[in-house]
């Protein structure tokens, strides 16, 4: 099964089940399941600015394991993200998620 993580809730959401969960199961091959993707809004885009220790950890998987990871194009902007995220981290709305991930188009989509 192939899923994709829409990252919607604040708080503590990235930073404890992404970076305490998600992530480790995903760099121990543990995980259950193939992620296609990853889909940030409103704070939770801070993770993908360089330099941020969860960042750059789910960049080197994402990149390892064909992971699209993706920030909310108005979030980044509001934020003054848009120049700051790691490289090769897009920025967009949902069209353009839609388009990104045609070629690994997931199963079910989970909004954490």
């Amino acid at each position: 099964m192939k899923v994709a993580y829409i990252f919607s809730t604040q708080g503590h959401t990235v930073s404890y089940k992404l970076g305490k969960m998600i992530l480790p199961q995903l760099e121990e091959d543990r995980h259950g399941v193939d992620v296609a993707g990853m889909f940030f809004f409103e704070d939770n885009n801070y993770v993908l600015v360089k330099g941020d220790p969860i960042g750059e950890r789910l960049a080197k998987v994402a990149k390892e394991k064909n992971i699209l990871l993706m920030g909310c194009d108005q979030c980044c902007i509001e934020r003054n993200l848009e120049d700051k995220l790691i490289d090769g981290i897009p920025i967009g709305c949902f069209p353009n998620l839609y388009q990104a991930l045609s070629g690994n188009m997931p199963d079910q989509i989970i909004t954490l």
